[in-house]
């Protein structure tokens, strides 16, 4: 039977859990006969469309093939940066944005490019912004099952 390897276009079906087994995300649906499979994350091998510890994790499987893998940090999100928090006057931010915590906003850098950021902390007169990824810092574990190579 075909094993999945670099340069492979895949299906998967995973649900990603942190250590204290809290679903952060999944492909599977709670809906019998929805026809799932098309739920299915699909990405192509060594084009570092996922997380590397995933990818890696893929590699060797077989369609049909299940397993359960534990991702460090290192080969997830990597560790959160304390440079990526910042904290910003309340004038600063356009009157119109709803400012509340946990909202995501997308912050415009002078050279066009933009990136998404948290907001992690309001006071009267300041809001703090976090942009590292919501799982940076987190050892992750993944319920895998490839569905198709090919």
């Amino acid at each position: 039977m075909a094993q999945a390897k670099q340069g492979d276009r895949v299906k998967v079906h995973y649900t990603g859990k942190l250590e204290d087994g809290t679903v952060f995300d999944s492909s599977e649906c709670n809906d019998s006969g929805c026809g799932c499979e098309d739920g299915a994350l699909e990405f192509t091998i060594g084009e570092g469309q996922v997380i590397p510890g995933f990818e890696q994790a893929v590699v060797g499987m077989s369609p049909g093939d299940r397993k359960t893998v534990n991702i460090p940090v290192d080969q997830a999100y990597g560790e959160r940066v304390d440079d990526m928090v910042a904290v910003v006057e309340r004038s600063d931010i356009p009157q119109d944005l709803p400012l509340e915590v946990g909202n995501q906003l997308e912050v415009t850098q002078e050279d066009g490019n933009s990136f998404p950021v948290v907001i992690t902390e309001l006071t009267d007169t300041t809001v703090t912004l976090d942009a590292n990824h919501p799982l940076a810092g987190r050892n992750l574990i993944f319920d895998l099952n490839l569905v198709e190579i090919g």
